[in-house]
């Protein structure tokens, strides 16, 4: 455990406007308010910290342009390259700030406190060894899609998709978009609701008696909870308004956003950010009941993004299975597949439990590539695009005709 130090003094950052002050039943017990934006100051100095996020999604992001090139440029995506990355090592990465970072998206892959150390959402070491696997397999599909053949039934190969190439594996999967939305659920997702938002995590040890008393971490201006607070947020909002890299990373944030366009779920994105600046305003404050309820709210809005997507991303594929012998599809797919994964990540409030248990996931995914070589045969797959989407929408309470109209 790190070494505290004391600060005696305390301060949220001077409030840019007032969104509200907090609505748990404490309320008469507390003075303050959440600030606009997600900034918040102790001494002077920010107390906000989530490097270590930006610096994942950063790898990830890394890895899906490895393998989108590989099939751009014609050249073989080798598989150690891929592993390296995953785990950081032998300095893979293009900048030595990643290479040098300490941090590695492996170790991150399903492992939160709630669903892989104790247990509560059903995982288990065999889940976890197996999902990471998994991930490790799409770099050995990769490589075997890349070495030039054309992509067809039963074949990995390359598929030119328009003016994009796009590496299919021999069952129609799109290794890179498993890759990356399955990542989405496995580790960033995971992290978010499953550990860092979790109360067994941000109350755990001293953190709340350390919190309450203002004792922060050495070296730095913020507590353990503070910090565990703002790496959840840090996993969403990480890749935004980066200066020394001027990209964007589409991962939470930007479905988020998309999602947050329809006009169904236009308010999910308000939602999630002011309950991240409302149960940080309420940590500094030691208001937990009012960083409860937020918690429970973010829970809740973010798992509608992948249970959205999912179910757009379905019915996309189906409109397009006439196409290339259906070929023109996978793509789609592909992202409904990686979403589907991460609903198996997603944590209902009040259960500690997610809202599709792992054999219900696997059972959706399985039937996705059930037919013989997997999306190759279109003849049987829109029934079970069909199924799976209404099956999806269902269980959040939207319809699959709201989830289509998300661009």
């Amino acid at each position: 455990m790190k070494i505290k130090t004391l600060f005696t003094t305390l301060a949220v950052t001077a409030i840019l406007s007032l969104t509200s002050c907090t609505d748990s039943d404490d309320a008469g017990k507390f003075n303050y308010t959440s600030p606009s934006t997600y900034t918040f100051e102790r001494n002077s100095s920010s107390s906000v910290n989530y490097s270590g996020q930006t610096s994942r999604l950063l790898m990830l992001d890394e890895m899906g342009n490895y393998i989108k090139n590989t099939a751009t440029n014609g050249t073989i995506a080798d598989n150690t390259v891929l592993v390296n990355m995953y785990s950081n090592t032998s300095n893979p990465f293009s900048t030595s700030d990643l290479n040098t970072s300490g941090k590695q998206l492996k170790d991150k892959t399903a492992s939160s406190k709630d669903y892989f150390t104790l247990f509560l959402g059903g995982g288990t070491t065999t889940e976890q060894i197996s999902v990471r696997a998994l991930f490790e397999t799409q770099f050995l599909n990769a490589k075997v899609a890349s070495q030039g053949s054309a992509a067809a039934a039963g074949v990995a190969g390359v598929y030119l998709d328009g003016t994009t190439k796009r590496l299919f594996a021999a069952n129609g999967l799109e290794p890179q978009q498993v890759l990356l939305k399955g990542m989405m659920g496995a580790c960033l997702l995971d992290q978010i609701v499953n550990n860092y938002l979790s109360v067994n995590k941000l109350d755990e040890s001293s953190n709340k008696e350390n919190n309450t008393n203002k004792i922060v971490e050495t070296g730095t201006s913020y507590t353990t909870m503070e910090h565990n607070w703002d790496e959840a947020y840090g996993y969403i909002y990480g890749g935004d308004n980066l200066t020394t890299t001027p990209i964007a990373l589409k991962y939470w944030s930007s479905y988020i956003s998309q999602v947050n366009a329809d006009a169904d779920f236009n308010t999910i994105s308000e939602d999630i950010n002011l309950a991240f600046r409302k149960g940080r305003a309420a940590i500094v404050a030691n208001d937990y009941n009012t960083r409860n309820e937020q918690i429970d709210i973010i829970k809740a809005k973010i798992a509608l993004v992948p249970a959205v997507r999912a179910v757009f991303y379905l019915k996309e594929g189906k409109a397009k299975l006439v196409t290339d012998n259906g070929a023109k599809a996978f793509h789609a797919l592909s992202e409904a597949y990686g979403f589907i994964m991460a609903l198996r990540y997603t944590n209902k409030p009040g259960t500690n439990s997610p809202y599709f248990t792992k054999a219900e996931v696997d059972t959706m995914l399985a039937s996705l590539t059930s037919g013989t070589n997997g999306l190759w045969a279109i003849d049987s797959l829109s029934p079970k695009l069909d199924a799976i989407a209404l099956q999806i929408a269902t269980k959040f309470g939207f319809t699959v005709a709201q989830a289509e109209t998300v661009n």
